[in-house]
């Protein structure tokens, strides 16, 4: 079963991102190139700034999950630099190829273990990783439903007619809610490992748990600022309307494993925005690219390219020197 699953689920991805790049070009079809231009040159140089900053504190963020997952683990050895390129350079390829096919694990494997780590604390940290961000996403979509519940009519055409009802998604903002704080409870009384068949899920320490809640919300706070910030000023919904809809249009294109999204991301914000024209939507959906995207995949790359040409290099030196061990050795026999 497991191995039908292997070719079911990219299949089923690749499925969805074939719709989603057909209702894309549909919603499109009226918007020219130089439409998107001419948006993208009205944006003012503050709110190109302001998206800068926000991704670089977004992308600082994402180094926090690693340092977390670090701290839980009881590693202080590695630098801040050292963890902030190996996270940068993780989360700039996956965005970018595909968490399907580049993971976490794989960039992270060949950092860590340059730095002494075994591949079970590099599963583990990975681990932390990925449940740290999961964790923002309950948080923030918790508060969103309950305090900004009206905000999922703007994707009715995406959700079922039930979540629509106020009540019924401020409920289940309440239960993301109640997650959340049962994972926080657990880890302040210290609980045993809660097991669900083969799912185990090990309480972090508080000062573990209390870092993952602020560096995943703060992450997805200023990646959202990227969107708001590029968004036209008089047409901007706000800042929690952003939010929202970008926490919807971020899960879509993760659950559907395209490289960065491509189609489903802007699919979601197009039909939750109909307030906004298309054409200055896609602007600043495209210049969310360039500056979350394209630009941190272009530096990862540099980064890749340094860090292993070096362990090239030290691979030839101790070649070098294990020969000429050999070659002495012969000689003085």
């Amino acid at each position: 079963m497991k191995k039908a699953l292997d070719y079911i689920w990219p299949v089923v991805g690749l499925l969805a991102v074939a719709f989603s790049f057909w209702l894309l070009a549909r919603e499109l079809r009226a918007i020219s190139a130089e439409d998107v231009l001419e948006s993208m040159a009205r944006i003012g140089p503050w709110q190109l700034v302001l998206a800068a900053l926000s991704t670089v504190a977004g992308y600082g963020m994402l180094a926090w999950y690693d340092r977390i997952a670090l701290l839980h683990l009881g590693v202080k050895h590695i630098s801040w630099t050292f963890i902030t390129l190996a996270s940068f350079t993780t989360y700039a390829l996956s965005h970018n190829i595909g968490a399907s096919v580049l993971s976490g694990a794989m960039v992270r494997y060949r950092a860590y273990t340059s730095q002494g780590l075994s591949p079970s604390q590099i599963a583990v940290l990975v681990g932390i990783c990925s449940f740290t961000f999961v964790l923002g996403v309950v948080v923030l979509t918790g508060l969103v439903l309950v305090f900004e519940p009206y905000v999922l009519a703007r994707l009715a055409d995406l959700l079922p007619a039930g979540l629509q009802i106020e009540p019924v998604a401020q409920g289940i903002g309440s239960a993301l809610l109640l997650l959340v704080a049962l994972y926080l409870l657990g880890s302040l009384l210290g609980l045993p490992p809660l097991r669900i068949r083969a799912f185990r899920l090990d309480y972090p320490r508080p000062a573990v748990t209390a870092r993952q809640l602020a560096a995943s919300t703060l992450d997805l706070l200023f990646t959202a600022a990227i969107v708001y910030f590029l968004l036209p000023w008089d047409a901007n919904p706000g800042y929690f309307v952003v939010l929202a809809v970008f926490l919807a249009s971020f899960s879509a294109a993760l659950i559907s494993h395209a490289p960065g999204g491509l189609g489903v991301f802007e699919l979601v914000f197009i039909t939750a925005m109909p307030d906004i024209p298309d054409a200055e939507l896609i602007a600043a959906l495209v210049l969310f690219r360039v500056y979350y995207l394209l630009v941190p995949f272009a530096f990862s790359l540099v980064v890749v390219a340094v860090f292993e040409r070096r362990k090239l290099a030290e691979a030839l030196r101790t070649r070098a020197k294990r020969l000429g061990r050999k070659g002495q050795g012969r000689e003085s026999g």
